[in-house]
């Protein structure tokens, strides 16, 4: 299957899970989540406020898939991980309710940039330098107040971060097992 396909149809699950029936089983909530929903960990990134915040997210997601041209194997992978391991993640927080994809896309590139970086791909540090610093400006100052007015909601930036550090350990990861093969 090709990534655009795969693509398509993500973002047409994506679409779907606005219906309100499916969104309300779908989306991350710590109550429920604790009452034994763990699905929810996994789903609530792939449900939304409005449809801006969806399209804003399902545009992030397209345009990372043809930045990076990963493999459909190593981009589900990615999605899958970095989507549990913000789900779980915000667990630790006070949050109550996260919808939205932003947390995994904010893994997805940081995890593309740096195993480019760490391959030897220079410039791909600056697109590192540039999350790190988007991620540590939000937890500094917060997010800015258009992107929540435009999604109608608290940007999630426990998310971001989560998702950052999801995707520098799996990129990290990735790396050290590509260089342990290369030495056998």
């Amino acid at each position: 299957m090709r990534l655009y396909s795969v693509l398509l149809l993500i973002s047409l699950i994506i679409t779907m899970l606005q219906i309100p029936a499916l969104q309300t089983v779908a989306e991350w909530n710590a109550a429920l989540i604790r009452q034994g929903q763990w699905w929810r960990i996994l789903t609530g990134n792939f449900t939304h406020t409005n449809l801006p915040h969806m399209g804003m997210n399902l545009l992030a997601l397209w345009v990372m898939g043809y930045l990076f041209q990963p493999t459909v194997k190593s981009f589900l992978t990615t999605l899958f991980f970095t989507s549990l391991f913000v789900g779980a993640a915000i667990l630790l927080s006070s949050m109550q309710v996260y919808v939205g994809l932003s947390g995994a896309l904010h893994g997805i590139f940081t995890y593309y940039a740096l195993s480019e970086a760490l391959s030897g791909r220079k410039s791909s540090w600056l697109l590192v330098v540039g999350v790190v610093a988007k991620i540590a400006w939000e937890q500094l100052y917060g997010a800015s107040p258009e992107t929540a007015s435009l999604i109608g909601a608290r940007v999630a930036i426990e998310a971001h971060l989560a998702g950052g550090i999801a995707g520098g350990c799996l990129a990290g990861i990735y790396n050290l097992r590509k260089n342990i093969q290369l030495t056998q």
